[in-house]
């Protein structure tokens, strides 16, 4: 069933997302990754999936991550954190079908499923499905992995604006039949649009509320 957020939780997201951003760094290995002082909550998906749109949207900055329609324009882990430095949120390299060497294609992969299964400092990654598509073989694989690893999960669909009311809801359904098949996951899917700019309120407040509850750990 649908989550909400009450008028608290909802203020606590905006004012998270209103702070200024800071980019703090790219890395394509782990051994560059930035020092673990603070969570990391991930922005994950298949490529050309709307990860960059939804993260500028979230952010109330147009320009914090690079937009593409070209798949695979993101190819590093791009670490930014805000001005309280709360936390990371990582931009990381779409997964599956990209325009870009096999070579390439491979090393963020492999990039991708190392940062996922062994980055203590990762406290939930955000994962992005195209409201279009749905839950392909990829990304199950994608969840799989997660699971394995115990990274807490919560599916957000992306474009939703692109698919009727009862498609949407057709979707959710099935998607959080899906979720009950990995214990890492969060039950609750998010249904967004950056173009319409539905939905974006809840994911500002999912993410609020677990770094406040990361704070008080």
């Amino acid at each position: 069933m649908p989550i909400t957020f009450d008028a608290d939780e909802i203020a606590a997201g905006t004012a998270l997302f209103a702070q200024r951003w800071t980019f703090q760094k790219g890395v394509v290995a782990m051994e560059h990754l930035p020092y673990s002082d603070r969570p990391e909550i991930a922005f994950a998906g298949r490529s050309n999936v709307g990860k960059s749109s939804l993260i500028n949207a979230l952010a109330l900055h147009g320009g914090l991550a690079r937009t593409s329609n070209t798949p695979g324009r993101t190819q590093e882990l791009n670490f930014f954190t805000t001005q309280d430095h709360a936390f990371y949120l990582v931009d990381m390299p779409g997964y599956g079908f990209a325009e870009a060497p096999k070579t390439k294609v491979d090393a963020w992969t492999g990039l991708i499923k190392d940062y996922l299964r062994g980055r203590q400092a990762l406290a939930r990654v955000m994962l992005l499905i195209d409201g279009r598509h749905g839950v392909k073989k990829v990304d199950l694989g994608i969840m799989q992995l997660m699971t394995d690893a115990a990274v807490p999960f919560q599916v957000v669909l992306t474009k939703s604006d692109k698919i009727n009311a009862h498609e949407l809801a057709a979707l959710i359904a099935g998607t959080e039949q899906t979720l009950k098949k990995h214990p890492a996951a969060l039950p609750e899917v998010l249904a967004t649009s950056s173009a319409k700019g539905f939905g974006l309120d809840d994911v500002r407040a999912s993410v609020a509320k677990l770094v406040a509850e990361l704070r008080h750990r």
